[in-house]
């Protein structure tokens, strides 16, 4: 018979290796992953509102919210096009049309070739769009579409909470109890359903969706070359 040979002794001071579970390991990651959503909800909801200046100058509010079924137009009264945008402001595309085209549109408002109505949708978020959309009328009745709209998608990763888009207003000089009133009471709610009626009859199913006098633009024509050639084509 063979002997069976001891074990060799344990050194106590040297650590001994021990496996981590696969499920521990799943465990840490879920908890990780919590924390860092919770975090970056945190920031989306209290980050300090920054306007940066784009330097576009503010166009005069033609038609300001509260007339039924009539969007928000901004321009020069007379211009010989008019320019339709029909947009959500929780839609990542409307960001994205924003920032490659929204330029363009502001230029051709700006030297008087063209008027441009804002329609305000919630098509994305049943909670948060009207939220802004109403925010936005308010700023808008105060004489700062453009530039509280601009806000909003300049920063589109943030949660736009009340209070935040209150200090927008704020910090765009806009700081009376009316427009706080106005936020804070989803003043605009029924003017709102009006404009998603208007929508609905002319057959805009998303947004960004563009008409230039009147014609609707195809996907491939929103972008700054395809704007100017539709409002180029009928002046």
């Amino acid at each position: 018979m063979s002997k069976t040979q001891p074990k060799p002794p344990v050194n106590p001071l040297l650590q001994q290796k021990r496996r981590i579970s696969p499920g521990i390991v799943i465990v840490v990651v879920v908890v990780l992953a919590i924390i860092a959503a919770v975090g970056v909800d945190y920031w989306r909801k209290h980050s300090k509102v920054e306007v940066t200046t784009s330097g576009r100058p503010e166009p005069a509010v033609i038609t300001g919210p509260g007339t039924s079924g009539k969007g928000v137009t901004v321009g020069k009264a007379g211009a010989k096009s008019h320019i339709d945008l029909y947009l959500d402001f929780r839609c990542p595309h409307c960001a994205d049309f924003e920032e490659e085209s929204g330029p363009t549109i502001d230029k051709l408002v700006e030297d008087g070739t063209a008027t441009l109505t804002y329609w305000p949708l919630a098509f994305v978020s049943p909670d948060d769009s009207p939220r802004l959309a109403n925010a936005f009328s308010a700023a808008a009745a105060n004489g700062k579409a453009l530039s509280y709209a601009d806000g909003i998608y300049g920063d589109f990763s943030k949660a736009w909470t009340t209070d935040q888009l209150i200090d927008l207003g704020k910090q765009l000089g806009i700081d009376d109890q009316k427009f706080e009133a106005a936020v804070n009471d989803n003043s605009y709610k029924g003017w709102l359903d009006t404009i998603a009626q208007a929508a609905n009859d002319r057959k805009v199913e998303g947004t960004p969706t563009v008409f230039v006098n009147d014609k609707m633009l195809s996907g491939d024509q929103l972008t700054p070359e395809g704007l100017e050639k539709a409002v180029g084509a009928t002046n």
